[in-house]
């Protein structure tokens, strides 16, 4: 939580504190409302410094294991401490100032004591909720910023990874195209294709942004690649813009729904195809719909991310400009990603 955050809330807070006890009494007051004024001002100012005594002094150094003796003599020192400020603002400053005083020349120290007495716990108790809740909330947000920070150091790991030494691969795949464009021309296309997939994947990171005509080339040498492996038992629509334009987007980022759906769905019927369609409903809009048959059984033990590792990535890169819709009766699968891509 960044400080003009918690300074706001602070501010918030006390705006809402005065005005729960102060404005009914001034609705109501019809006489030394510039006095009340004032010494309300004063009284909450002091509150303000005992508040802030405990929070930015006492709590963080001396509510922790082994300092409850030290916690303890702070906190017994707060209504010195709003007794010693309250002196100084009411009976010093103010009938400098102004000529006015909170209390009699005559009055005993005991009856200033006992008002300090008063009203400070209030303030020390409100102050110690507002210190634990903070701290809460700072760690976790520590937690998650740590967890982030492990993350994108594994991400960036495995991308490594999976760049040792790429052109050994291609100069490997190129070959074999090489060899079975003289047996088989499918066989060799569906080389080439399978040389521009790990292409794509090598020199993209996996949060970096792409074309979005790139991403659907992806898609279509992949449905190509498991076409050419199912045969005439495949059956897939793939609807999309005849152009996609400038737009720009997270890569890899469609291909876990289409995993999905090729893993669990049923691919042999021609009359209820997989159904995948992307749209641009608008200029920087995409819309992508991926719908198909439940299948008995996953026909891959594994494939790709999975829509859980997908919903995270959707969260660190687009976090309040997507929504994703999943739905699953049991024998249809369906989903929706609307993403706002930003402008192209």
């Amino acid at each position: 939580m960044n400080r003009p955050r918690i300074a706001l809330y602070h501010a918030l807070g006390w705006a809402l504190l005065i005005a729960h006890d102060e404005v009914g009494v001034l609705i109501n007051r019809t006489t030394h409302v510039p006095e009340y004024l004032l010494f309300t001002a004063t009284l909450w100012l002091t509150q303000m410094v005992l508040f802030y005594y405990c929070f930015s002094f006492v709590y963080p150094r001396y509510w922790r294991p082994g300092r409850g003796p030290q916690l303890l003599l702070g906190l017994l020192a707060t209504p010195l401490v709003f007794g010693a400020v309250r002196y100084l603002v009411e009976e010093m400053l103010m009938p400098a100032l102004f000529g006015l005083r909170n209390y009699n020349p005559s009055s005993s120290w005991q009856a200033f004591a006992i008002d300090d007495v008063y009203l400070s716990p209030p303030i020390v108790v409100l102050s110690a909720l507002a210190w634990k809740i903070e701290a809460v909330l700072r760690r976790e947000n520590d937690h998650a910023t740590q967890l982030l920070t492990q993350e994108k150091t594994q991400a960036e790991l495995a991308f490594l990874k999976t760049q040792i030494n790429p052109h050994f691969l291609y100069n490997t795949l190129n070959y074999l195209y090489a060899e079975a464009y003289a047996v088989s021309e499918p066989l060799a296309g569906a080389v080439l294709r399978l040389s521009d997939l790990m292409r794509y994947m090598l020199h993209e990171g996996p949060d970096g942004r792409v074309e979005l005509h790139r991403e659907v080339e992806y898609l279509e040498n992949y449905l190509a690649l498991h076409r050419l492996r199912f045969e005439d038992r495949f059956f897939v629509n793939f609807r999309q813009p005849a152009a996609v334009g400038g737009q720009r987007v997270a890569s890899l980022l469609l291909v876990p729904f289409v995993e999905n759906a090729l893993k669990h769905g049923v691919l042999h019927r021609p009359d209820q195809p997989v159904d995948i369609c992307l749209t641009l409903p608008t200029p920087g809009r995409l819309c992508f719909e991926v719908r198909n048959r439940v299948g008995p059984h996953p026909r891959d033990a594994t494939t790709g991310i999975g829509l859980a590792n997908l919903r995270r990535r959707l969260a660190l890169l687009y976090p309040g400009r997507h929504t994703l819709e999943v739905q699953n009766d049991g024998t249809e699968h369906y989903t929706r990603l609307e993403l706002d891509l930003g402008p192209a």
